[in-house]
């Protein structure tokens, strides 16, 4: 059984990467966010097929997220050389091309397991997205099945959303009234 994350403190972590450039390898950990808004995807692995639709996704939609102060982190068990290997491989090649945001390793599937996205029996995250407040509390979660991509559009509504300060309705759009 998982334990509830949103409205806590989101776990720690701290991560090899890949950079979005795939020239490069850094790191990150949570702390590198503090005072920012923080997107934080899980995805099953590196050269699969739903995966390069989200990522590229999400990659398009980067200065959107900039201008709502928020960065972009996608995680996988694989290494960060696979990460780099995937990014630097062409998209018509099942690759993703360069991006704009980092991917990280987790290697040791510690980052999934805290959480509460890993398939124990399979070795692999589910897809799981969560929105970290600039004080680290995990505001949003939402976890889909593997075969099933998530809406960048929706991530962008809700982080909108959490970031009115306001009582959103159902169906709540940025420039709607909050209650």
């Amino acid at each position: 059984m998982t334990t509830r994350l949103v409205g806590k403190q989101a776990p720690d972590f701290t991560m090899e990467t890949a950079f979005g450039n795939g020239e490069g390898f850094g790191q990150v950990s949570l702390s590198d966010y503090k005072g920012k808004w923080l997107v934080l995807f899980f995805y099953p692995l590196d050269f699969t097929f739903v995966c390069p639709t989200e990522i590229t996704a999400l990659s398009e939609a980067a200065e959107d997220f900039e201008r709502l102060d928020t960065e972009i982190v996608g995680v996988s068990v694989d290494s960060k050389h696979s990460h780099r290997a995937w990014i630097n491989t062409p998209k018509e090649a099942n690759g993703l091309g360069k991006l704009n945001f980092p991917l990280a390793a987790d290697l040791t599937k510690q980052v999934a397991r805290d959480y509460g996205v890993l398939i124990e029996e399979e070795g692999v995250a589910l897809r799981g997205l969560f929105i970290i407040d600039p004080e680290g509390e995990l505001k949003y979660q939402v976890v889909n099945h593997n075969d099933v991509g998530r809406s960048v559009d929706e991530t962008l509504r809700v982080l909108q959303a959490l970031q009115s300060g306001g009582l959103c309705p159902a169906n709540w759009k940025p420039g709607d009234s909050t209650l």
